[in-house]
This record gives structure tokens, C-alpha cells and sequence, in this order.
């Protein structure tokens, strides 16, 4: 069988992959023999070999009808662009083709298979950034407002200056910002 060279980095990336806790899956047009004899070489779980270009979007909504979350498709050709579109997070390789490039969510700038790994793992501390973020600026709020308009006054006759509800307000702000930075 012929195919093409796998990047050496590709094992590594699969197996990193793997260790996230997700599954991973082959959609080719190559024929089942050689996307088995890769799939096997890599530790890729799943092969949809022998597929036309316009049939890699099926392909794609096959596996979406067995799979639990989000579905990323990883590609770099005009042939893969559609299924990019299609896929809940399109990942192109940035030496790819431009179709590819632009029909894509994500853009990884090198060829390198171990930068999939690297976009995922950044998202997901991206994503509990945002929460811990939220949750800091919620509770400030509902602590602190009530406050701010007088709840305390009745009880101990305290109210909250405009000028440190204002830099309280910063403070949250600012506390906010380090937590993204």
C-alpha cells in the first residue's frame, strides 16, 4: 500500500490526545488498508476510509450520531474544507489550502500535528478562565450593590459613598483583568 509519510510528531500528538481523554478518528479517501495500516501505526480509534470529497460531511454526521460533546475535525485541503464548516470546531492546518484556511473556526499557524493538542488544552483553560471571571464579577455584584443603594443604612445607618462603590468597582475590574492576564 502506498501512503503518505506520517509527520513524526503525529504519534505523540494522538497519544497526547488520548491522555486528554478523547477519542480520535481517521476520515480518508485512502483505502481502507492503508487507513487501517496508519490508524494502527498512530493509535487512531476509529477509520472512515475510501470516502469521495462530498461525502466526508456524512462521514462527519456519522460520527457526531456516536459521539457525546463537541466534535473537532482537524484538516488542510480543498477537500476537507465543507467538513471544517460542518464540524462543531473546524481546526485547519496553516499550510494548508486557503479554501481549507478560511472555512476553518481555528488556524493553527504550523503544520505541526502536536499544535491540535496545544489549540485544546488553551481553550479549555480559556473556558475556566471565563467562568472564574464570571463567578468573581457576580459575587461582587450581588454582594456589593445591595450595599451600594443603601441596605445597610436601616441596620447601622452606613451607607457607601459613590467615590468607593466607584473604586470598589475598579478594584473588581482590575481583579478581573489580572485573573485573564
Amino acid at each position: 500500500a502506498v501512503a503518505d509519510p506520517i509527520k513524526s510528531s503525529a504519534k505523540r500528538a494522538i497519544r497526547a490526545l488520548h491522555e486528554s481523554g478523547l477519542r480520535t478518528a481517521m476520515i480518508t479517501g485512502d483505502s481502507r488498508t492503508t487507513a487501517e495500516s496508519v490508524a494502527a501505526e498512530l493509535g487512531i480509534d476509529e477509520v472512515i476510509a475510501g470516502v469521495l470529497p462530498d461525502g466526508k460531511v456524512d462521514a462527519l454526521d456519522e460520527l457526531k450520531g456516536k459521539t457525546k460533546g463537541a466534535l473537532a475535525f482537524v484538516g488542510d485541503g480543498i477537500n476537507d474544507a465543507p467538513v471544517l464548516a460542518a464540524a462543531d470546531v473546524g481546526i485547519a492546518i496553516g499550510s494548508g489550502t486557503d479554501i481549507a484556511i478560511e472555512s476553518a473556526d481555528v488556524v493553527l499557524m504550523s503544520g505541526d500535528p502536536e499544535k491540535v493538542v496545544t489549540a485544546i488544552d488553551l481553550s479549555h483553560k480559556v473556558m475556566r478562565n471565563i467562568g472564574q471571571n464570571l463567578f468573581w464579577a457576580f459575587g461582587y455584584n450581588v454582594l456589593l450593590i445591595p450595599v451600594a443603594a443603601g441596605v445597610l443604612y436601616p441596620i447601622n445607618g452606613m451607607l457607601l459613598s459613590p467615590m468607593l462603590a466607584a473604586g470598589a468597582m475598579s478594584a473588581s475590574s482590575l481583579f478581573v483583568l489580572g485573573n485573564a492576564l
